[in-house]
């Protein structure tokens, strides 16, 4: 019960910003997408607490930088640094997320699958091939944060090769749709609006952080019963 209680606390507001997005109401977005990561770290918190597992840490540290990066671009359009702030805090998140596929990767001896590193050197050189003359003096943060964001993403796909299915899935799907929305969110602020942006990117990031928590709850859960 306590399970449902946080999901759909977190679908309700995640439903209420998507609205706001829609009628692009600029004052509800500052009561709403603040309230996302903490949701979602309680319920991780909640849903993980008989387990003594190191792994929830990475989670929590990612969802924290995660919610302050939420915040900064809520102020992006009153200062360029502000969109830099989010960019350097999300990068910060992508680290943690990176610390914690590795240590299950560690953890399971799973081993490097080159086909997995060249299908992110291949999505992420398109990306920035496309991106990069318009980037100006954003180039090279961008430029780190894809790497980081693709790094993550591969590591995440590792996870499949695992013992624990259910959660890899999860989690992999939480890592495309993290790449899914932010690649969408760099296309739109550097090269080229589209309609629906602000929905598409906030739908797949809000949907990225539940799955890759779930998948996180379910792999910590198993690996205490173990």
């Amino acid at each position: 019960m306590k399970k449902t209680i946080w999901i759909i606390l977190f679908a309700v507001v995640l439903l209420i910003d998507l609205v706001s997005v829609y009628l692009n109401n600029e004052s509800l977005p500052f009561v709403t997408k603040p309230l996302l990561m903490p949701l979602l770290a309680t319920y991780l918190l909640q849903q993980t607490s008989s387990a003594m597992s190191s792994l929830k840490v990475w989670i929590f540290l990612a969802l924290f930088f995660s919610w302050l990066g939420d915040i900064f671009l809520l102020f992006e359009d009153r200062g360029s640094n502000f969109f830099l702030f989010g960019l350097s805090a999300f990068l910060v998140a992508q680290v943690f997320y990176i610390v914690f596929f590795h240590n299950i990767r560690m953890r399971e001896y799973i081993r490097g699958n080159a086909l997995l590193l060249l299908f992110v050197i291949v999505y992420y050189s398109i990306l920035i091939s496309v991106l990069s003359p318009y980037l100006g003096n954003m180039r090279l943060p961008v430029r780190i944060y894809g790497v980081v964001l693709s790094f993550m993403l591969m590591l995440a796909m590792h996870t499949m090769l695992g013992k624990n299915k259910k959660a890899a899935l999860w989690m992999m799907m939480g890592a495309i749709l993290f790449v899914a929305s932010d690649s969408l969110l760099a296309f739109n602020k550097f090269f080229s609006t589209f309609n629906y942006a602000g929905l598409i990117i906030m739908l797949t990031y809000g949907l990225a952080q539940l799955f890759i928590t779930e998948g996180a709850v379910k792999y910590i859960n198993l690996e205490r019963s173990e």
